[in-house]
């Protein structure tokens, strides 16, 4: 990337909700589109049921704004592939959602060029009982399996959610300490 380029605008992990958060691999406009969907469709819940929206529920609906663009005329497909991760009633879940509004859920995952690989690595490292000290350190491992230069905090983001039910990405500070801490 241009040394010209301020790195701290560039982000591709976003808050949909505050339990709620997802990333892509794809186009970064489409992303947006279906991120502010998304937050509609959160905010017309949440003024419905005065509760926050399920992960499924959430899921399920940007899915199928996805899905809907496959199918109607003078629009193309939406190029992207979601992770959207969360924490709800049913307890901490993660989805992987594709362009064509297909979607599963996944205890572990990866989008984008490297994921077959990134997935064989998760599958091999993930175990049940895994605590969220561990999977932060597990997925960056994940990430340096495959990743081209060197691994800093400022050419990665992480988002977690934990029990307290509040999606947050780790700060620059957070990363280099478990970038250490995994080295």
């Amino acid at each position: 990337m241009s040394h010209l380029v301020d790195e701290t605008t560039i982000s591709k992990i976003v808050l949909a909700s505050t339990n709620i958060g997802m990333t892509y691999a794809g186009i970064g406009p489409d992303f947006r589109v279906l991120t502010d969907k998304g937050r509609k469709e959160v905010q017309k819940y949440q003024l419905e049921y005065k509760d926050e929206m399920p992960v499924s529920q959430f899921t399920q609906r940007v899915a199928a704004v996805a899905q809907d663009f496959t199918q109607s005329g003078g629009v193309r497909p939406f190029g992207v592939s979601l992770l959207i991760a969360g924490y709800d009633d049913e307890g901490p879940q993660l989805y992987q959602a594709d362009p064509s509004g297909s979607y599963w859920a996944w205890k572990a995952s990866a989008i984008g060029s490297k994921s077959k690989a990134s997935r064989d690595f998760l599958e091999k490292r993930y175990s049940d009982d895994i605590d969220i000290e561990d999977a932060i350190h597990t997925a960056l491992l994940t990430l340096k399996e495959d990743f081209e230069g060197t691994l800093t905090a400022h050419n990665i983001e992480v988002g977690v959610i934990g029990t307290d039910r509040q999606f947050k990405i780790l700060t620059t500070q957070e990363l280099s300490y478990y970038i250490t801490e995994a080295a």
